[in-house]
């Protein structure tokens, strides 16, 4: 009985106005559903961050905003389908159908790009607090690596649905690829040359990095394909191309064991007695020092006679490798060898001269 007093009452209306009925009612429903998911997307998401698994909570926040724009794209498209469908020609809908496949795909390729970025960032940041935690720079190439699969499957997929052929873009992708590779020769060196820091990972992201055969020296930011962003010392910042990593010389001072402490110490010619002592009680300090590294090479000894100054030298390492902390405990250690030395009554040289005149004798008084 109901549906038959539907069916009178659409039957009533203008056919100008049915269609008005159709999209409004289609509309409708669209908002309806975009309002489920909103509350249903929520009331998941409160349940998944409470669970220690990482990734289901980065496929959840992916799928939020595509899958509110993939409601609205079937919906609105529908609705002028159906509402339209007698006065719209076979090739319109054909359009429509085809606008609507590729507003899909474009969804989906969004959906794994947010999938990636969220996977990428919440498993940095669970490995953050972990002895063993996982290297950021593997996994920057990882979802890179991954991006570029998407975004190559996406044209694919793209390029098939508006009826170009796959396999006429592959062979033209062969031979004119030396062609590509000729004019791209810099930046496909910029590529190899970031692919062979992801693979012998020379250094990653956080390490202070220097080149002697370059003037780049600071902590590396960002490793990309074309090129590898340095933060020098006074805060500026070094783009350099990944391919000057392939014919310099690197150096990694992040991956020290330890740093070394080389000081010179001259003491005066007048102390010269105490020189054995003062060098026996620094190489004992040394030895009880808590922050010196008692299994690296430890040198103290007397070795020079110089022009104002008998010299001693230390050479020793820290078991930190921190930049501020060895400093500070350099400082002590100097600090200790200065009370040695004023201690055993000797003092530190400083460069003197010493005149001596001779010929002249002093003058009787009468």
């Amino acid at each position: 009985m109901l549906m038959e007093s539907i069916a009178s009452l659409f039957s009533e209306i203008n056919e100008n106005y049915r269609w008005m009925v159709i999209l409004f009612t289609l509309v409708f429903i669209t908002l309806v559903a975009n309002f489920i998911w909103k509350r249903y997307y929520q009331t998941v998401q409160t349940r998944l961050l409470k669970t220690e698994n990482l990734w289901d909570d980065a496929l959840w926040q992916a799928l939020h905003k595509p899958m509110g724009y993939f409601i609205w794209i079937v919906g609105i498209s529908f609705a002028v389908e159906i509402s339209h469908a007698p006065t719209l020609g076979g090739e319109l809908i054909e359009l429509l159908e085809n606008s609507r496949s590729l507003a899909v795909l474009m969804l989906m390729a969004w959906f794994m790009f947010r999938f990636i970025r969220f996977a990428e960032e919440n498993v940095l940041k669970a490995s953050a607090g972990k002895e063993n935690k996982i290297d950021a720079t593997t996994v920057n190439a990882v979802a890179k690596l991954l991006r570029a699969s998407v975004i190559i499957t996406t044209v694919l997929i793209v390029m098939q649905t508006m009826g170009y052929s796959i396999s006429g873009l592959l062979a033209f992708g062969g031979i004119g690829g030396l062609a590509v590779g000729f004019a791209a020769k810099d930046l496909l060196s910029n590529f190899f040359g970031g692919l062979m820091i992801y693979l012998d990972r020379p250094f990653k992201i956080g390490d202070w990095i220097r080149s002697p055969d370059r003037s780049i020296e600071g902590v590396v930011e960002v490793i990309g394909w074309r090129q590898t962003i340095i933060r020098t010392f006074d805060k500026r910042p070094l783009y350099v191309p990944n391919s000057v990593f392939t014919s310099i010389t690197v150096e990694n001072p992040s991956r020290m064991q330890n740093r070394r402490i080389f000081e010179t110490i001259g003491v005066r010619y007048d102390d010269a007695l105490k020189v054995s002592t003062i060098v026996n009680d620094v190489k004992a300090m040394l030895k009880s020092h808590p922050e010196i590294d008692q299994t690296a090479t430890m040198i103290v000894n007397f070795n020079e006679f110089a022009a104002s100054s008998l010299n001693f030298f230390i050479y020793t390492f820290t078991k930190t490798t921190d930049w501020i902390t060895y400093h500070e405990v350099k400082q002590d250690v100097l600090l200790k060898v200065m009370d040695i030395i004023t201690e055993q009554g000797a003092e530190i040289a400083f460069p003197t001269q010493t005149l001596h005149v001779s010929g002249l004798e002093p003058k009787l008084l009468d």
